[in-house]
């Protein structure tokens, strides 16, 4: 999917563009020639990350402010990346993560329908949504029972999403990450095991697996998921999609091919298990395969090298 499948140039705003998954985004539209506005705070997004060709705008996506740059950049295209994303803050504090994840995307949802935008791309969570599942891989269609606030809150967002359709005509598609991983991801927050381990590999420290260690988790690679939002850009494409590999990691597992890339010395140690935490998490993507033939192309070993090799360059 190059951008003869996307046609014209666009004018793209994306939130949290500063971000780990929405810089590598922005670097990718704008190297397919559209025009890209970036939103974000950097409460947790780094101005390092950002592309000099995009314009950026310093904001919350919860100010009033955000009616401005709208009115202003009129935008034909929203990605809505900006985020609180960690699931254990959610749990301590669900107001907090309510105010970003549902209030703020209102302010977004809001300004998008007055100010004529076509299309808005959220990015979703394939594991928070679904919860303890029932079917391995969980498909779209599996019923969803959020384990954690964050999980409803994304739950909330895209249902906010599908009414603003219904009422206003706006396009939408719910892109439901699994457990993205790469380089900028972000080894003092809480949402990335990768960076995490890849930190402490590197620093000589010791890294703890939570729990057993026996959890599964769906690892898909950043570009991938970039590849995905590029997909679903066209202007026919509407819905939920999964943007998974479709394959289980244990974290063991996870630990001991990092410790390989990284030469560590280190042991697999465990600590206690985390409360609310999925046993098992993986997602079908096969819808978005079938319809917009696209593929996850990054095998974990690879995705995790090169994710080694990032932090490597960084820490030196």
């Amino acid at each position: 999917m190059g951008s003869a499948a996307m046609g014209a140039c666009m004018k793209v705003l994306v939130t949290g563009g500063a971000g780990f998954i929405g810089s590598h985004l922005v670097d990718r539209l704008v190297q397919e020639g559209h025009e890209v506005v970036v939103v974000d705070n950097l409460s947790t997004g780094k101005r390092r990350n950002l592309n000099r060709a995009a314009r950026f705008c310093k904001l919350d996506i919860q100010s009033w402010r955000l009616e401005r740059v709208f009115r202003n950049e009129r935008p034909n295209i929203v990605m809505h990346l900006a985020a609180q994303m960690d699931v254990r803050k959610s749990v301590e504090d669900p107001i907090f993560d309510a105010q970003i994840n549902v209030l703020g995307m209102l302010n977004v949802l809001q300004q998008a329908v007055r100010h004529g935008v076509r299309k808005v791309v959220f990015s979703s969570s394939g594991g928070a949504i679904y919860g303890e599942q029932e079917i391995y891989p969980a498909p779209e269609s599996h019923i969803t029972r959020p384990l954690s606030p964050y999980g409803v809150s994304k739950l909330c967002g895209e249902q906010y999403l599908s009414y603003y359709q219904r009422v206003s005509g706006l396009q939408m598609v719910n892109l439901r990450y699994s457990n993205v991983y790469g380089p900028r991801q972000d080894p003092d927050g809480e949402a990335g095991v990768v960076a995490i381990f890849i930190q402490k590999l590197l620093n000589n420290e010791q890294a703890i697996i939570n729990g057993t260690g026996r959890q599964t988790r769906d690892f898909i690679y950043v570009e991938d998921v970039v590849e995905a939002n590029l997909a679903v850009m066209g202007q026919e494409v509407q819905g939920t999609y999964n943007v998974g590999t479709g394959e289980e990691t244990s974290i063991n597992d996870l630990l001991r091919i990092l410790i390989s890339h990284t030469n560590s010395t280190c042991k697999e140690v465990h600590g206690p298990a985390m409360s609310g935490e999925q046993a098992r998490s993986v997602i079908d993507s096969s819808k978005l395969r079938q319809e917009l033939s696209w593929e996850p192309k990054i095998e974990l070993r690879d995705g995790l090298k090169r994710t080694v090799e990032y932090f490597r360059e960084r820490m030196s």
